[in-house]
């Protein structure tokens, strides 16, 4: 099937967005933009200069800092997909860690951090064959999407199963702070001023609540190749 189209995958935080979007861009070989590690990415060097934290967000300094943050997505053999690079740096594992998911929605609702990335984003999908996922890629990034799929599940859900990772992963954390941060950042993602995180009209809704990572796969695959064969 030569067809190429853009995927836009958009949803609340741990329903499995890029782990989805990873699985259809390998099937598909198409390529996969996770633009919510560009967003950590940024998050992690405002925080390591001190700009960003529980008691601290400079708003300023991060706009100033903005053209100092080179993002660069590098293909990964061994794991099968793209890892972020922050100014040359592999920062795949620490832009997953705890206390950049306690900051990374405030400063994705900087307008000035959004524009930058959302125009980095369309500079890499626009040759289509390309699985995005994030809050805005239907609705701001590519409102002209062939397919659009926007995941939620229940808040408890997603919890848990951003804690199951969390947990494999060896961090120590609470069950009830993982929560506390899913709830947070719904919150923060769904009311921010610039580009909240909303469902397109024409995006079709999932809801994987009670879906295994197989099942939910399995039926995004089968909307996929439906609208590919129109």
């Amino acid at each position: 099937m030569n067809k190429k189209i853009t995927i836009a995958i958009d949803g609340f935080s741990s329903t499995g967005k890029s782990t989805v979007a990873k699985g259809l861009a390998k099937k598909l070989n198409y390529v996969y933009v996770d633009t919510g590690a560009m967003y950590r990415a940024v998050t992690l060097y405002m925080m390591r200069k001190l700009f960003v934290s529980d008691t601290n967000f400079d708003e300023e300094a991060i706009i100033r800092h903005l053209p100092f943050v080179s993002l660069k997505f590098v293909f990964n053999e061994q794991k099968g997909f793209a890892e972020m690079y922050l100014n040359g740096e592999n920062v795949e594992k620490e832009i997953r860690y705890m206390e950049v998911s306690e900051q990374v929605s405030k400063v994705a609702a900087v307008p000035e951090v959004r524009k930058l990335l959302v125009e980095q984003q369309q500079e890499m999908g626009k040759e289509k064959g390309v699985v995005m996922d994030g809050r805005d890629i239907g609705t701001v990034v590519f409102p002209d999407a062939e397919l659009k799929i926007f995941m939620t599940a229940s808040t408890e859900k997603r919890a848990q199963r951003r804690y199951d990772e969390l947990i494999e992963r060896g961090d120590e954390v609470e069950f009830d702070a993982v929560l506390k941060n899913v709830k947070d950042r719904d919150f923060m993602d769904s009311t921010r001023e610039d580009s909240p995180l909303i469902k397109a009209d024409d995006a079709v809704e999932f809801d994987n609540s009670d879906l295994d990572l197989q099942e939910q796969f399995d039926q995004i695959l089968k909307i996929v190749e439906d609208r590919l064969s129109e």
